[in-house]
């Protein structure tokens, strides 16, 4: 009896090890969509300026895929944003990237080479137009910034294209009206005041580029009211992305101090091409989702990736890898 029990005892450990493994099993086949392996290969992910949130998200999801598809290489490429992000995937130099609606539409009406091939993954979320100026300034609208020195974005980002919309629905010529100057979120902030008397951002909130400077700077938002926004509609086109909003109060406290920004915003969408991998694709939408949360802690503005929107990507049709991912979570 005394020799009996601890092989009892042994073969129930066994059994219960061997019960692990199965249930172990089991859950990793439920995880892996039909227990498929993993797409492999390298990819190319345009991101956007260093001290941007587009860089940041794309960081942050590349270590979420190399959890979930190791023997993938991610390789992250800088841009100046939405617009040179939309012309690398449409030209095959990237794979993925993520670009504001406007900037999308703007290619795809240009017929630009490549537009026909763009399909969308997901949307994301809104970047906030944020018109910064220091704290002393007299400039209090769009239209106060005739004469100035105005940082309106690098050549070929999603923000030159609004800053140069703005500016032109108030009567002011980008290029003789003001000294325009191409810094972006990297550099902008730290030349207002000495070289600069305002600069033009479009970004998720906060941006790290404007939150780590709100702690010593003195600076405030202009605000852009909702006739303006009408006044961008009625010139038609791509404008029709634009919507009205305020950013919140919680974006910069130290700046805002409790108040709202009236200001407009716009829709970040991830983008591929047609000839993608679906299955790549179905499996990069996965992750995208499942990480939400997980990158949310990081880029706040991630926190807003949402499945019911997710699949609202106008003015670009769905990737069918997307698609397949949709329908597989569909209630």
């Amino acid at each position: 009896m005394s020799t009996l029990l601890p092989r009892i005892g042994r073969r129930r450990a066994v059994q219960g090890a061997l019960a692990g493994f199965v249930v172990l099993g089991l859950l990793l086949w439920w995880l892996l969509p039909l227990g498929e392996k993993p797409p492999s290969g390298t990819i190319t992910f345009s991101t956007g300026t260093r001290a941007g949130v587009y860089q940041k998200y794309g960081e942050l999801l590349r270590a979420e895929l190399r959890k979930d598809m190791p023997d993938l290489d991610v390789r992250l490429t800088t841009s100046a944003g939405s617009q040179e992000n939309v012309e690398r995937v449409a030209s095959g130099k990237a794979d993925f990237t993520i670009a504001a609606a406007d900037a999308v539409e703007t290619y795809k009406l240009a017929g630009n080479p490549g537009a026909e091939e763009l399909r969308g993954v997901t949307r994301l979320y809104d970047d906030y137009v944020q018109l910064v100026v220091p704290n002393g300034s007299d400039i209090q609208s769009v239209a106060d910034l005739r004469g100035k020195r105005v940082a309106i974005g690098l050549p070929n980002s999603g923000v030159r294209l609004i800053a140069t919309r703005l500016l032109k629905a108030v009567g002011i010529d980008p290029e003789t009206d003001i000294t325009p100057r191409a810094d972006g979120i990297d550099t902008g902030p730290g030349r207002l005041g000495d070289e600069l008397d305002a600069f033009f951002w479009s970004g998720g909130v906060p941006t790290d580029g404007l939150r780590k400077i709100a702690e010593t700077s003195a600076f405030r938002f202009v605000p852009i009211g909702d006739d303006l926004v009408t006044k961008l509609h009625e010139s038609g086109g791509a404008t029709r992305y634009y919507r009205t909003t305020n950013m919140p109060e919680s974006a910069y406290p130290t700046v805002q101090n409790g108040a709202v920004v009236p200001t407009m915003a716009v829709s970040n969408l991830l983008v591929t091409r047609a000839d993608v991998d679906p299955r790549l694709t179905e499996w990069l939408t996965r992750t995208v989702l499942d990480s939400r949360d997980g990158i949310g802690a990081h880029v706040h503005s991630a926190q807003l990736v949402d499945l019911r929107t997710a699949i609202y990507t106008d003015p670009l049709e769905l990737h069918e890898g997307a698609r397949r991912y949709y329908r597989s979570v569909k209630p």
